[in-house]
């Protein structure tokens, strides 16, 4: 699909290409939904095979990330970067405050922050070139810690959904990715909480060495398996926290858990596929509520950080997706389904006070 249908398909208000020859710099920026407020979303450095496969992610992620500020109930917009070229390559101050002017020449209207293959160092070069950025040293910091954080308490909402508990006490969890939530996620499900519960077992994959590596040095009673053996495992809750599109035609039927609750965005290939969950009995937690921590921590950021008042609101996604699973089970339809509802009642509320964010 070219740009222009994708935009108008999804609603999208507007798609930057930038390009700097100095540092090679080569992007893309897409604004969602200003309705909320500003567009807040990370920058994601991936070798992309193509231009086209570039739009799609950042298009898609940005949509998600529109949901995400609602459904959390923040006055906040959706919007993502991506860049394109290898990681191990490319980065350099120059190259990321080429990108921080990209991102000042947007006026505000997109706030960026850390995102798969960035880090708060990286951030932090931004910064020297632009004010539109979050997720720094000395304020928020590292959102992964938070976001797992977040869908810890999801996957107990989740728990308590099915089971009528929501401990994580002899349950048994499968773990797509241990690079940075995967990694704080198993930690906490091994206890490093503040109920100080434990699961019974805990299951990983991965395709990085060093993080492989470290998990096996760290924590040993984490068991590791190959990443085709990770969907058909019997556990009470199979987490994905690495890239999205994990759940499809070919890997639905693999399954053989209750629960997906995890911190990848888009885990669903399509939207049909929530209704895939459905019919075989699988709690599906919605990604863009589950994920919304570290979302939640940066966002206060922007009015003065607080780290109490940040996590206090992380904890209220077990509420949300209480209140989701009950839309879900009244209206009997996906929860995939119940969770756009809900965001987009938000929005809707907020569209009689104004259309979209432009500041002055």
């Amino acid at each position: 699909m070219k740009a222009f249908e994708i935009m108008e398909k999804f609603a999208h208000e507007q798609v930057v290409y930038f390009h700097d020859k100095e540092t090679g710099l080569k992007g893309i920026t897409c604004i969602h939904n200003t309705t909320l407020g500003p567009a807040l979303g990370g920058t994601r450095l991936w070798n992309y095979e193509s231009e086209e496969d570039a739009l799609i992610d950042v298009t898609r992620l940005a949509r998600g990330m529109t949901y995400k500020a609602a459904a959390a109930g923040l006055n906040l917009g959706g919007g993502k970067t991506v860049l394109i070229g290898d990681s191990k390559k490319v980065k350099s101050e120059g190259y990321f405050r080429a990108l921080g002017r990209f991102v000042q020449s947007l006026n505000g209207r997109y706030i960026t922050a850390e995102d798969v293959n960035t880090s708060t160092k990286d951030m932090m070069y931004i910064a020297m070139e632009t004010d539109h950025v979050v997720g720094l040293v000395g304020k928020s910091g590292n959102p992964s810690p938070v976001t797992a954080l977040g869908v810890l308490h999801g996957v107990r909402a989740a728990l308590y959904e099915k089971f009528g508990s929501d401990s994580l006490e002899g349950k048994t969890f499968a773990v797509q990715g241990a690079g940075q939530t995967g990694y704080f996620l198993i930690k906490y499900l091994l206890g490093d909480n503040e109920l100080k519960d434990k699961a019974k077992k805990v299951y990983f994959t991965e395709i990085n060495t060093d993080y492989i590596e470290r998990m096996k040095r760290e924590h040993p009673e984490v068991e590791f398996v190959n990443k085709d053996e990770i969907y058909s495992l019997n556990v009470d809750v199979f987490s994905p926290c690495a890239l999205g599109g994990v759940l499809n035609d070919d890997t639905i039927p693999l399954l053989n858990c209750p629960i997906v609750a995890g911190s990848s965005n888009n885990v669903l290939k399509e939207e049909r596929h929530g209704e895939e969950l459905k019919k075989r009995g699988i709690l599906y937690t919605p990604d863009f509520v589950i994920n919304a921590g570290g979302l939640i921590n940066v966002y206060h950021e922007l009015n003065g950080y607080n780290e109490a008042r940040a996590l206090a609101e992380v904890k209220l996604i077990f509420d949300r997706l209480l209140d989701i699973f009950k839309i879900a089970k009244e209206e009997d339809i996906p929860v995939n389904i119940a969770a756009i509802k809900f965001a987009e009642k938000r929005i809707e509320t907020m569209k009689q006070v104004r259309s979209n964010y432009i500041p002055r």
